[in-house]
């Protein structure tokens, strides 16, 4: 049995043979974990189950002084932050997509070299990623004040705006499904510690519309969807489901009940997240941090959950807490590193 099939059997509400697992780290933690388990390479260590292609953001190009810019023109200042940044400036900086020359969405820099890299994780369940996909692509081009003004200043650009970075999603989306991928991964925060940034009302009505579109061209493909929204986004989930989506990620306990919708949505959601990564890992013990991870697996040993942290893991968590929640999660009956 592959890594892809136990993915394939937790997807489909089915018993796994264990509970898989697909754990992410920041720069920071990601150095901390290298050094620990050196020399073993830190990915053969983890044994992830989800495999990846695609871009998380939209690729980089060094400006120097720890400034980057993505392929969409964005320019991202990573001093403090490592991992993604802090965008600088407007790329849109009028309520209007006219003069601006969206990317090539099939370009090389997306796909140059992806059957190499498919080729590298034939065991896992691969997933084509589209990051920072609608409402955060909108914002990062146009800037979040000025975006969240338009909603009602300007609501026809922001239609447009979000139609068209559809538009391009769709196409990378028609050229993704080409290759030997299992889903496409869409990821778009739309939540905050407390309910929905833009509010259900908006949600609905601007983000809504876009999204059935774009989670069609992969459901027509014959793909799974699999999606990212940080923060309380759990009063969508029914309308996500009606439109085809197949697995959530982040699944945070500080915002959501994570074992209250694990039972409300058996049968019909996949989870991926659920390790609390503002409590547990960065201030419990080692025995708190073994006991929620053994909580989670129990819970979703009977399928629909794929382990992980509820986000990248970051540097401030002790590297025991880490190695404890990896050990736990390997640890599990039937689990054999390696086996096929």
């Amino acid at each position: 049995m592959t890594k892809r099939d136990v993915i394939l059997a937790a997807l489909a509400g089915e018993t796994p043979a264990y509970v898989p697992w697909s754990m992410g780290f920041t720069v920071e933690a990601e150095e901390k974990l290298r050094a620990y388990y050196a020399p073993r390479q830190l990915e053969d260590v983890l044994d992830n189950h989800l495999g990846g292609v695609g871009s998380g953001v939209g690729f980089f190009t060094d400006l120097g002084n720890d400034h980057v810019q993505d392929v969409f023109g964005v320019v991202w200042d990573r001093r403090i932050d490592k991992d993604i940044g802090v965008v600088v400036g407007q790329v849109l900086p009028e309520p209007t997509v006219r003069g601006y020359a969206f990317p090539d969405p099939k370009g090389d820099v997306f796909f140059g070299g992806i059957e190499d890299q498919l080729g590298r994780q034939v065991d896992r369940y691969r997933i084509f990623s589209i990051g920072f996909s609608l409402y955060e692509r909108a914002w990062t081009m146009r800037g979040m004040a000025d975006l969240m003004m338009d909603f009602y200043d300007n609501p026809g650009f922001v239609h447009t705006l979000l139609e068209s970075i559809a538009d391009w999603n769709i196409a990378q989306v028609r050229k993704a499904v080409t290759y030997d991928i299992d889903a496409v991964y869409f990821g778009d925060d739309w939540g905050q510690q407390h309910g929905l940034q833009m509010g259900p009302r908006l949600w609905h009505e601007f983000i809504y519309p876009p999204l059935r579109r774009m989670y069609a061209a992969v459901k027509d493909a014959g793909k799974a969807v699999f999606i990212h929204s940080c923060g309380d986004v759990d009063e969508l989930f029914d309308d996500l489901i009606a439109i085809g989506l197949d697995c959530f990620n982040p699944f945070q306990p500080e915002v959501m009940d994570v074992y209250g919708l694990m039972a409300q949505y058996c049968g019909r959601l996949t989870f991926h997240g659920g390790m609390s990564t503002q409590r547990t890992l960065p201030y419990g013990t080692v025995d708190d941090v073994v006991a929620e991870t053994q909580r989670l697996l129990a819970t979703g040993a009977h399928g629909n959950y794929i382990f992980a942290p509820a986000h990248a893991v970051e540097g401030d968590v002790p590297v025991e807490n880490i190695v404890a929640m990896i050990e736990t999660v390997q640890s599990q009956p039937g689990y054999q590193r390696g086996a096929v």
